[in-house]
């Protein structure tokens, strides 16, 4: 759930800021310092690099003249920021250039930096990428950094995980806090290296305990799925907390989540809307539409389907399939809106065309089952196969049952009986339940009666009643087991409970002639008469002849038990 593989390379980037292009060979790094500018410049004030005795701007130009090649850094980084003096790119690449041809670390990775990006010199990725490397070189930790990022990715080079780690590794021991991350997700996800939660862990926590909010996520996600530690979230939910308090929207998502779950923390919808919506605000689509959900379902906030489908729209926009498919089902259903099948059916087949299941079969019920001129059971069809090949029961069972029937597909009792198992087997009652029709027939399959019986039995202990109908014939009958009238009357009754007209219609006449049951005439008048108002004529043709069987007190109590039995079946 929370593993740095889903982030692998989007949320680096947005944390590190490289991008590098190749043009005719030439390599052009576009940003891959600008974070590493900003940190080394503002740094340099921290450290004071304008030492107290150094009071004006001719004492640095002085020193920097006589060759001092910290002078000439400082001088570079003066004109290049603008302090004292207007900004003079021009200026600035001089004395980077006299420091970094001295050997100077930081003038040496800044003069990368505006080769990188053109300033004061023609744009060169080359020129960038050396000076970038003698810097490294040297052990300077953001430059190392900037080296591991770009063999990590094979932006401009050929991409190599080891040449990767060996420079991450470099800056990560001296403390660098991004390296010391980039470090525990190459652990994380075995790139170059055997894969080793325990080493990844380790490397979290350094950047963790530094304040590194992608490193307290990504902490927070192993111990959250128990990789190189024990399973523990409360543990999982402290760094997340670190992270999300940052501002990392993957985190403030996740730690809504653990909320909305009440995991590691005491469930809490109202707290689980609060990070859901700053996430969302920051544009994360997963927690727009967790928070669209928490609208849907009034919980943690006022139940609002105005506002869900608002964050619904911002997910679905971005392509969340999970979005998508709720604007769907509220275009479908008519919640909050006009109902309206032509929206519900783009936002299912947008979801759907990015392979997922479930708007699959949504969008095959919807061509399927519409009373207009969209019905479309061929393409009903073609997407419940879809669905059904990647393992949803339902959609196997509705493309059994159009093989059964020739419904979009020509018919086939073998295809049919296919995808009826596929189901069946997944625990799908009705597919049981007709694999259990195909067996009894001989439809698809030999005929095979212990089969019947088997997968009748698996339907029927879900509470199928036609399962439960069925099993009570076939006990009834004798056939692949020996008779036994009573266990038919169990199923028999099962089955007539849940409104099954015909096995209410068994069950009245084993009550009229003591089959399996004693002979009970106000029995036998109560489910023939339930039978009867559920539209059972021969129900209905019965009852006058159990009634001439009867006193006036009998009819009166069967009158009463058959009005009872009924309101509480119809509740």
């Amino acid at each position: 759930m929370l593993g740095v593989k889903k982030r692998k390379q989007n949320k680096i980037d947005r944390f590190f800021h490289i991008a590098i292009d190749t043009n005719g060979g030439t390599i052009m790094i576009k940003s891959a310092f600008i974070i590493v500018l900003v940190a080394i410049g503002f740094s340099a004030l921290s450290e004071k690099v304008f030492s107290e005795e150094l009071t004006n701007i001719e004492e640095i130009r002085k020193l920097a003249e006589q060759g001092d090649a910290e002078a000439q850094f400082n001088l570079g980084f003066v004109y290049y920021s603008g302090e004292a003096v207007p900004q003079n790119y021009t200026e600035s690449i001089k004395w980077y250039r006299k420091a970094a041809t001295q050997g100077h670390a930081k003038a040496q990775f800044m003069l990368g930096v505006m080769y990188s990006n053109g300033e004061g010199v023609p744009e060169n990725g080359a020129e960038a990428l050396k000076w970038c490397n003698k810097a490294a070189e040297q052990g300077y930790a953001d430059a190392q950094s900037g080296l591991g990022f770009i063999y990590y990715n094979g932006q401009g080079v050929t991409q190599d995980y080891l040449e990767a780690m060996k420079w991450y590794r470099k800056a990560a021991e001296q403390g660098h806090a991004e390296a010391q991350y980039m470090v525990g997700v190459i652990y994380s996800l075995g790139q170059g290296v055997p894969e080793n939660d325990s080493e990844a862990m380790k490397w979290y926590r350094k950047a963790a305990d530094q304040g590194y909010a992608d490193a307290q996520f990504g902490l927070g996600s192993l111990y959250f799925d128990g990789k190189g530690t024990d399973r523990n979230h409360m543990e999982a939910q402290k760094w997340c907390q670190k992270a999300a308090e940052q501002g990392h929207a993957e985190a403030q998502f996740v730690l809504g989540k653990m909320y909305s779950l009440g995991k590691g923390v005491t469930q809490n919808y109202a707290q689980a809307a609060k990070w859901y919506r700053k996430a969302a605000e920051q544009g994360d689509d997963d927690a727009q539409n967790s928070l669209g959900m928490l609208h849907y379902k009034g919980q943690g906030v006022s139940q609002n389907y105005t506002e869900a489908m608002n964050w619904f729209q911002k997910a679905a926009n971005q392509g969340n399939a999970y979005a998508q498919v709720m604007l769907g089902t509220m275009y479908s259903l008519g919640e909050g809106i006009p109902e309206n099948y032509s929206e519900a059916m783009k936002w299912y087949r947008k979801a759907a065309e990015q392979g997922h299941a479930i708007p699959q079969f949504l969008l095959g019920q919807m061509y399927h089952f519409r009373e207009d001129d969209h019905k479309n059971v061929v393409e009903a069809m073609k997407w419940y196969r879809k669905a059904a090949d990647q393992g949803h029961a339902s959609a196997q069972y509705n493309l059994g049952r159009g093989y059964a029937r020739g419904e979009g597909v020509p018919q086939n009792h073998t295809e049919a009986m296919k995808w009826y198992r596929k189901a069946a087997e997944q625990g799908h009652a009705d597919a049981q339940n007709n694999l259990g029709n195909g067996y009894a027939r001989g439809e698809g399959v030999l005929k095979d009666f212990t089969e019947a019986i088997k997968w009748h039995h698996k339907a029927a202990e879900q509470g199928h009643a036609a399962s439960q109908y069925n099993l009570g014939a076939i006990y009834t009958n004798g056939k692949g087991v020996p008779q036994n009238h009573t266990e038919a009357i169990k199923w028999f009754r099962k089955a007539a409970e849940q409104g099954h007209a015909d096995a209410q219609l068994y069950l009245g006449a084993a009550y009229a002639i003591g089959q399996g049951v004693p002979k009970n005439y106000i029995e036998a008048y109560v489910w023939w008469s339930i039978s009867s108002a559920e539209g059972n004529e021969k129900a209905n043709n019965y009852l006058p002849i159990i009634v001439s069987e009867m006193t006036p007190s009998q009819i009166e109590q069967g009158q009463k038990k058959a009005a009872i039995l009924w309101e509480k079946m119809n509740k």
